[in-house]
């Protein structure tokens, strides 16, 4: 049985530590703990990518296998500024594959699709589509049941991972296609975060758009900004849409980058530097991660739902 990581390995290891040799600093949100572990050791299940629901059911690695061997070299390019198809498509396949692939993408997913199967388990209910409740469940209709927590939709997390392995390519297409800012981070006691779900997210005007902000290294990152005026059902890889700038954010910028990046993490943050702010710093955010929400609006023929990503306090 492999062990499969969500975070590659040529990611973490370029926040490895000079202090520590080939380990970087870990810190869970959820109790506080500090580690020192090397990238083979974090961010890994066994056999994590091995999907029943495809037909081949470990695709998601041939993928893999055109992004990993050249994210150092991308990294690079992007730091450059020398910058072709090959690191696009590179970088936006890694952003792709943690977006939709990762523990966290897969909870997220999982919520969206369990509020649409309530959702239209509401409309049906409401049409009279479900038979009389039987008397064990105290005569209450299924929208009661639903909203009451008498009965929970479940959802298999396998189910929204194997829709972003199906869809992988369209959503590196997507992210590819997209403005980029390249982050250079001269703050050289302020270096960027990463962690298990290295892919922070940033408010929009929009309701439904979220920037993306992704840490390459303690002194690069990107944000990646969605324009609607961008096709979102053609996929093409090499790139037509593609254009960047490159910057150094202030300090103060710095910082609430590194607030994103704490907050969007799903339980482990990584650093390379144990400066004495680091810990008080994640501990104010550590409540915090991505969630599901969902905007619900009456139509004449049931509800029509807008899907978003928000960062909020965690739900239980």
């Amino acid at each position: 049985m492999p062990l499969d990581h969500y975070i590659s390995q040529v990611h973490l290891r370029r926040f490895y530590s000079p202090k520590l040799g080939d380990r970087l600093y870990a810190l869970r949100k959820s109790d506080l703990k500090t580690f020192k572990p090397t990238a083979t050791a974090v961010c890994a299940i066994q056999d994590g990518s091995t999907n029943s629901f495809l037909r081949e059911d470990r695709a998601i690695e041939d993928f893999l296998k055109e992004i990993e061997p050249r994210y150092n070299q991308s990294v690079e390019e992007l730091r450059t500024e020398k910058i072709t198809r090959d690191t696009v498509f590179t970088i936006a396949g890694f952003v792709a594959f943690v977006a939709t692939c990762s523990p966290a993408a897969m909870r997220i997913f999982s919520g969206f699709l369990r509020r649409n199967v309530e959702t239209v388990s509401e409309m049906i209910d409401a049409r009279g589509g479900f038979p009389p409740p039987p008397p064990q469940m105290g005569g209450r209709s299924m929208t009661e049941l639903l909203r009451t927590g008498a009965i929970r939709i479940d959802v298999d997390e396998k189910y929204p991972q194997a829709m972003g392995i199906s869809s992988i390519l369209s959503h590196a297409a997507r992210f590819g296609n997209y403005s980029w800012a390249i982050l250079r981070n001269d703050a050289g006691d302020s270096p960027f975060f990463t962690s298990d779900f290295p892919v922070a997210i940033e408010a929009t005007a929009h309701a439904q758009w979220v920037n993306r902000i992704v840490p390459l290294a303690p002194d690069l990152a990107i944000r990646i900004l969605p324009d609607e005026r961008t096709p979102q059902d053609k996929l093409d890889l090499s790139f037509p849409n593609f254009r960047y700038r490159s910057r150094t954010p202030e300090r103060s910028e710095v910082v609430e980058l590194n607030r994103l990046i704490v907050r969007s993490a799903e339980e482990l943050v990584f650093f390379r530097d144990d400066h004495a702010w680091v810990r008080p710093f994640i501990e104010n955010n550590r409540e915090y991660r991505v969630e599901p929400h969902t905007q619900e609006i009456p139509t004449p023929k049931g509800k029509l739902l807008f899907f978003a990503q928000r960062i909020m306090k965690a739900q239980s």
